[in-house]
């Protein structure tokens, strides 16, 4: 058994840290994009519930925690994810092997 975490022997750029903690990056990234634009969808069904049946104080409060939630989540998830692309892009035009 090999103690690569992809099951590799240890080289090609699978052993690189550096892409090793981009590729991290660019699944938190993934997940953050999920989450922040799932709480936009929260927020927009919230709003059209509340629209519907009334605005409470408790629906307007979940409506803005929700978008709220969702920029301070979704904004660092989107800039990392385009570093990581272009980082990529980078390495791609340089000749570096992904």
């Amino acid at each position: 058994m090999s103690s690569d975490p992809d099951g590799g022997a240890g080289s090609g750029p699978s052993a690189d840290p550096v892409i090793v903690r981009r590729r991290k990056l660019a699944r938190w990234a993934d997940r953050g994009q999920r989450a922040g634009y799932a709480l936009f969808g929260v927020a927009i069904v919230l709003f059209v519930v509340g629209f519907v049946v009334g605005f409470s104080s408790g629906v307007v409060t979940a409506v803005v925690a929700a978008l709220v939630a969702g920029s301070l989540i979704l904004a660092p998830a989107i800039v990392v994810g385009y570093a990581v692309r272009a980082a990529d892009r980078e390495d791609r035009d340089r000749g570096i092997g992904l």
